[in-house]
């Protein structure tokens, strides 16, 4: 008898069903076809991605876990509302991991990473030029990737990536404010510079300035959203239903 352990590996030639729906509804959230508030019917979602409600409800319970998708009482699933303390914390805390992280790349990066990191920069220079702002968010989680490995901070990095879809969901609304390509390219080569200076206070400065610039973006932007939502409150363009309504529609 063979003393070798068998092989625990799972053999994965094809994206499931789940995940291609998971990422579908992700896209969808974040690129903002589901708007803040809005709810989710289970019968709609089904029809229109064409999958079973088993597969829907398991993706809306894993959005969730995201913090893309919130479950209420006598209403069921929504997509999430971005709010202002929400937003404000997870600025709070990209500015000090990516600080951390920038400061730590300065110290630690190889030319290799300064050339990876340089290449990131000029992919999302041209995807704001091509108006690509999914390209944006993608080559800019690239780039900080790259700061975070370079800079051997993986734990830090694990954390952010437990806050990718909100991150992202806020991303995607500030990327498409006014000059935003032209400021943040400008912050981020800011950042790359220091980096190659090796100077590690001025990398963390840059990294948390480029943050809190974005962080008061996503603040007045939010912040005219709560006032519509109240206005449409006001006017009483917000139904309520009964469990039993909610249920009809599931």
């Amino acid at each position: 008898m063979s003393d070798a352990l068998p092989s625990l590996k799972v053999e994965r030639r094809t994206t499931t069903l789940r995940e291609l729906t998971l990422e579908k509804m992700r896209a969808a959230i974040v690129d903002a076809h589901f708007r803040p508030g809005e709810r989710l019917v289970e019968r709609s979602l089904c029809e229109e991605l064409g999958v079973s409600r088993t597969v829907v409800r398991e993706v809306l319970r894993h959005l969730e876990t995201e913090g893309l998708v919130d479950s209420i009482p006598n209403q069921g699933p929504i997509v999430a509302i971005l709010d202002l303390d929400t937003a404000a914390e997870i600025y709070e805390i990209r500015a000090l991991l990516e600080g951390e992280a920038a400061m730590a790349c300065a110290q630690h990066a190889d030319e290799n990473t300064h050339a990876e990191l340089a290449g990131c920069i000029e992919k999302i220079q041209a995807a704001f030029d091509a108006q690509d702002h999914q390209a944006v968010r993608a080559f800019t989680s690239a780039f900080y990737e790259c700061m975070f490995t370079g800079g051997k901070k993986s734990v830090a990095w694990d954390i952010v990536q437990s806050l990718t879809a909100r991150i992202n969901r806020l991303r995607a609304l500030t990327i498409a404010s006014d000059d935003r390509g032209r400021q943040a390219v400008q912050e981020m080569r800011r950042i790359l510079a220091a980096i190659r200076a090796r100077a590690p206070v001025e990398a963390r400065d840059a990294a948390t300035a480029h943050v809190e610039r974005v962080a008061e973006i996503a603040r007045h932007l939010l912040r005219e959203g709560q006032e519509s939502a109240e206005t449409r409150g006001r006017l009483g363009l917000v139904s309520h239903r009964s469990p039993a309504e909610v249920e009809r529609e599931r």
